[in-house]
């Protein structure tokens, strides 16, 4: 029940890249009341620390960013309509007709709708058409600049899919945000039953910044934290729906995902294949405590540990990720079993880190 609670509650946060203020002084509010010591970095990364009973054991960073994808405004238009710029990988395909909030300068979020032009008068041409981005626009109901600047809406402002999460059949639920709220709710799951059972390590539980813009939020918290070991979490993606048949082996319902090979081809030429080390333990802890684990291996994602494996000289890291489908839209979906599963590997992986653990290649 906490984790559906930690979900709900986190989906319902706008934080565009760059924009992250709510959801990092909610994690912060929540870190300090369960009585850690928490810091936010000139970055913007929430961190907490979580202090360890053997001074001698490996320090370990768990982190999954706070920020989600979306828009700033581009240009205010005379009549009031905003002109946007993508921030972050948008399915342009889902766009038009879809709900979004504008944050103002003093942070209050305005309704609007990204505009669809009406099927009455869309000549057969333009019926299967994907409009770009540059080509839409949002309306917010004004009727002329003047109106929309009055209401602290200005070039830049962040611009977020309207806040959602719902319920369907089971333990399955839906929303906006969930890459990545997903791993900032179990990294807050994790923060409770480990105040209630220190692990021997010193672990950072990391609030991360900026991946959906440039990745590189994580690597500045690293740069603090110095870790030993990092585990990222992030959501996987799940392939059992009619459009995945035959793309990967996971199954929503089935458990955590271990990634053995990521990499982003378009343009951040950037990916993780894990330490050999971390692959040993995470499977070892797993058949342990009759975890199933997913494997997965693949082109066109990546997460923050891409970055953060190469700090200082060198981190043994890892990616474990939650089933998900339909990422990077206002409807992103997967299974809270699958969330709790997670939280429950990496916490057992965390307890198993001692001192002297060797994670030679």
């Amino acid at each position: 029940m906490r984790m559906e609670t930690l979900l709900r509650e986190m989906a319902l946060i706008p934080a565009l890249a760059g924009a992250e203020q709510k959801m990092a002084a909610y994690m912060e509010k929540r870190f300090k009341e369960i009585g850690y010591e928490t810091t936010i970095d000139t970055f913007g990364n929430c961190i907490a620390k979580v202090g360890g009973t053997d001074p001698k054991a490996p320090t370990v960073m768990v982190f999954g960013h706070m920020d989600q994808l979306g828009f700033m405004v581009r240009r205010i238009d005379p009549d009031g309509f905003l002109r946007l710029e993508r921030l972050g990988g948008i399915p342009e395909k889902v766009l038009p007709a879809t709900p979004v909030q504008i944050q103002t300068e003093n942070g209050e979020m305005i309704d609007g709708i990204i505009g669809v032009k009406s099927h009455h008068v869309t000549p057969a041409e333009e019926k299967y058409k994907v409009d770009t981005y540059m080509n839409l626009y949002i309306d917010i109901g004004a009727t002329s600049r003047e109106q929309v600047v009055a209401l602290g809406i200005e070039i830049g402002a962040p611009v977020v899919y309207k806040p959602n999460f719902v319920k369907l059949q089971g333990t399955r639920a839906y929303g906006t945000s969930f890459d990545n709220r997903v791993a900032c709710a179990i990294i807050m799951d994790m923060a409770y039953r480990l105040k209630e059972n220190p692990p021997e390590a010193n672990v950072y539980l990391v609030g991360s910044v900026q991946e959906e813009y440039n990745l590189r939020g994580a690597m500045m918290a690293a740069r603090t934290i110095k870790p030993d070991i990092a585990i990222a979490l992030d959501v996987n993606i799940d392939g059992q729906t009619p459009d995945m048949v035959g793309k990967n082996d996971v199954v929503m319902g089935n458990g955590p995902v271990m990634s053995m090979y990521n990499f982003h081809g378009r343009g951040t030429l950037n990916g993780t294949i894990p330490h050999p080390g971390m692959v040993k333990l995470v499977k070892r802890v797993a058949e342990r405590e009759k975890i199933n684990l997913q494997r997965s291996a693949s082109i066109g994602g990546l997460t923050d540990l891409a970055y953060v494996q190469l700090e200082g000289t060198g981190v043994v890291g890892i990616d474990i990720g939650t089933p998900a489908r339909y990422t990077h839209s206002p409807v992103e979906l997967c299974d809270i079993k699958d969330v709790e599963l997670t939280s429950d590997l990496v916490m057992a992986v965390v307890y198993a880190i001692k001192a002297g653990a060797k994670f030679e290649r």
